[in-house]
């Protein structure tokens, strides 16, 4: 016996991805329903060897489905996630409307899976932010060692990030710089950026962080450990998909680079290539279309008592998005529905 699953935002980058993930890990589905807004009504989307035609979202009834995986903005998200959670059906959201709600568990199954008991406070479960979901990955076994006193990440985030319209323009762009005349403006993004780095993800704060940055700070303190100091630099780069990150961790002991190497290779989720040579670490292109968080470059930090070095990479769109959320539902059924 399965269950009957609601795609809403089927349309988009992260819903087709949902939904390619749902089918390549066999998720028990008794019945599946696309949704779109009303603009995108009508289009074919695939389920593994399936076509599902979109559904409306605005009038769909969510009255006996057993979960919704959310990939539509926090708008939508508002409007519409209340209406299946109270119709009884558990929401999955991947926008960041409820990760901050105290009454609403934000998980990351590797991290933190007992918290999915919270999820009927409110019917609903946050998925995290892309840039936060790969890296707290990394920082629990080793948190589980030593505890983690303060992390410094910088990332190199693909403008997959922004959707659609973000790739188009790297697209284009790079392509603007090969014909005279076909130079493209920005207008996804505040710079160019082809053949560039921006420093300046989702909107300024009054502290001078980004929202991005904010979002890594406040959340790693809710999955992990709110007793953890994390400082971030969020940066966008022309790569299409995967994340990178740089990340510096001063643990309360000393750990030693070898054992943390070890500790790794065998936490849940997590792929060590880690060769000090020439090619022996994992880039973006390589990490596309796997379900791993990849890391690499693990040293010590001599500047500081107790510190590592580690390059952590990922699909954003998968682990950042629509696989943790899909392994938020296979959680959700194991611990929770248990009908699968």
């Amino acid at each position: 016996m399965g269950y009957k699953v609601v795609v809403v935002g089927a349309t988009g980058n992260v819903g087709r991805e949902m939904l390619n993930i749902l089918a390549e890990r066999e998720f028990p589905v008794d019945e599946i329903v696309a949704l779109a807004s009303r603009k995108s009504l009508g289009t074919e989307v695939s389920f593994g060897d399936k076509t599902l035609t979109t559904k409306d979202l605005d009038t769909f009834d969510f009255t006996g489905w057993d979960m919704a995986l959310f990939a539509v903005g926090s708008e939508a998200t508002k409007k519409y996630a209340p209406k299946a959670a109270e119709a009884g059906c558990v929401v999955i959201d991947n926008s960041s409307l409820y990760r901050y709600d105290p009454d609403i568990p934000l998980i990351v199954p590797e991290v933190n899976p007992d918290a999915i008991e919270q999820y009927s406070n409110k019917n609903i479960i946050a998925n995290p932010n892309c840039s936060t979901a790969q890296m707290v990955v990394a920082l629990k076994p080793l948190h589980d060692r030593a505890k983690i006193k303060r992390v410094v990440v910088s990332t190199y985030q693909s403008v997959s990030g922004s959707g659609k319209d973000a790739i188009d323009e790297l697209w284009n762009q790079t392509k603007g710089m090969y014909v005279p005349g076909q130079e493209v403006a920005p207008s996804v993004y505040p710079k160019q950026i082809a053949f560039n780095v921006i420093p300046h993800i989702d909107v300024f704060m009054d502290s001078g962080d980004t929202k991005e940055e904010w979002k890594m700070i406040a959340e790693t303190k809710k999955i992990v450990d709110s007793s953890i100091k994390v400082t971030a630099t969020c940066v966008r780069v022309p790569v299409f998909v995967g994340h990178s990150e740089s990340i510096n961790i001063e643990f309360e002991d000393f750990l030693d680079e070898d054992e943390a190497r070890e500790i790794l290779r065998t936490a849940p989720g997590i792929l060590v290539v880690d060769k000090r040579e020439d090619g022996g670490y994992v880039t973006p292109v390589e990490c596309v279309g796997d379900f791993a968080t990849f890391i690499s470059r693990i040293r010590q930090d001599v500047t500081i008592e107790n510190g590592l070095n580690l390059w952590c990479v990922s699909d954003n769109l998968r682990k950042g998005a629509a696989l943790n959320a899909v392994q938020i539902a296979e959680l959700l059924g194991r611990r929770v529905l248990k009908k699968g």
